[in-house]
């Protein structure tokens, strides 16, 4: 599996893929200026749920907000519930 981080301007895309065809995607936005990413939406294709795709988005999403010093507040609902459950973000989630 590859990660792909395509930002443009102040949000982007995490795509993941194998090695034939995107598994699922993850959008979000930045607000520089407040040290904040939000995460928007988490998708995973039909074929790939239910084997923690999505789980492994939203680790890559908190991967590149630590290595940018930015606070995440999670809009997406999925993303919300992943990162409750996760013991390891209270130096990052905004609740």
């Amino acid at each position: 599996m590859k990660f792909n981080n395509n930002k443009s301007g102040n949000g982007g895309v995490i795509t993941l893929n194998n090695e034939i065809k995107e598994i699922g995607r993850l959008t979000y936005t930045i607000f520089p200026d407040d040290n904040k990413f939000i995460i928007s939406f988490v998708l995973v294709h039909p074929e790939f749920e239910g084997r923690g795709m999505g789980k492994f988005l939203v680790e890559e999403a908190i991967k590149f907000a630590r290595e940018n010093n930015w606070k995440v507040y999670p809009h997406c609902s999925y993303a919300r519930a992943v990162m409750t459950r996760m013991n390891d973000v209270e130096d990052v989630f905004l609740k």
